[in-house]
């Protein structure tokens, strides 16, 4: 409660008006012209602040939460309204509005005896480009009361679009197996050429993967064991999935964890601004990388 508000509680149960601004420290003048003003209701910018900062609730409910000062100035700028990002961040910690914060970091990598001596066909090279060039995959688990959920992920370097994932209640050589292929299915079966990255985990490195690899006309790539910045864009997506979705909610079964990642690599796909595709979801910065081929091919 400010103290103009104070003193004109005490006006209200009747105590003079020149005692209580004395105890609230504020001149008869000043509460005059605060009342004058409340009388007059909000101001144009103050009504425009407040259409703001609804907006900018609006957007942050739409993405669960998820979206901090950056995303929420975009989305904003997306939806025709150009706003300084330090005066979002302003309102946002003044309203209360926190996106979610990152996790910490967890390994899943089993390393495989007696590996083939593979290449780094990637060297590090993560900036987005040409899609179809690398794809990367990995592996996580998330906790549910049936126990763990492992989930494999195959996402296209060039633009961070999960082209394949698969879940099961194991980890072995088929969980990754089915997510390459359905990474495949999403291109059509085009997969010549392309570089596969992964780890150094047995079930990249076993004799059913490398098959399945080489029946795909792909060049598999492999990182350092242990090291994650090898591959630290799957790890990214691991990050964003845990920090967005994993860590925020508690899955009684398999069943619920399954649907609840499926929407949410719905949304990541389709409608989640990503940061190093300069604030563009991966599916829409696909048709625009595309476009100008198609065009020239009319």
């Amino acid at each position: 409660m400010t103290r103009y508000r104070w003193v004109a509680a005490r006006k209200a149960e009747g105590f003079p008006i020149t005692m209580a601004c004395k105890v609230a420290e504020v001149s008869r003048q000043a509460f005059g012209d605060w009342k004058a003003k409340v009388a007059a209701g909000p101001s144009a910018a103050e009504r425009a602040e407040a259409e703001l900062v609804e907006e900018i609730r609006s957007i942050y409910d739409e993405f669960d939460g998820t979206y901090g000062e950056p995303r929420i100035t975009e989305e904003l700028a997306r939806r025709g309204r150009q706003t300084n990002h330090k005066r979002v961040e302003r309102l946002m910690r003044t309203h209360g509005i926190v996106g979610v914060h990152k996790p910490a970091k967890v390994r899943t990598t089993i390393p495989a005896e007696d590996a083939p001596p593979l290449p780094d066909l990637i060297g590090r090279r993560f900036t987005p480009g040409c899609p179809d060039v690398a794809w990367a995959g990995d592996i996580t688990y998330i906790p549910t009361g049936e126990g763990w959920l492992y989930l494999a992920s195959v996402l296209d370097l060039g633009s961070r679009r999960l082209l394949g994932y698969s879940m099961a209640d194991h980890m072995r050589t088929e969980l990754v197996a089915d997510a390459l292929t359905m990474a495949a299915g999403a291109r059509g079966g085009a997969t010549a050429g392309i570089i596969f990255h992964g780890d150094r985990g047995s079930q990249y490195l076993s004799g059913d993967y490398r098959r399945l690899v080489a029946d795909l006309e792909m060049r598999q790539s492999v990182g350092r064991t242990g090291v994650c910045w090898d591959n630290s864009v799957a790890e990214s997506f691991w990050s964003s999935l845990k920090r967005e979705l994993v860590h925020r909610y508690r899955f009684p079964d398999r069943a619920s964890a399954r649907r609840a990642i499926f929407a949410w690599i719905n949304r990541y796909n389709r409608l989640r601004l990503h940061s190093s595709l300069g604030y563009v979801p991966p599916i829409e910065w696909e048709n625009h990388y595309r476009r100008p081929q198609v065009d020239l091919a009319a």
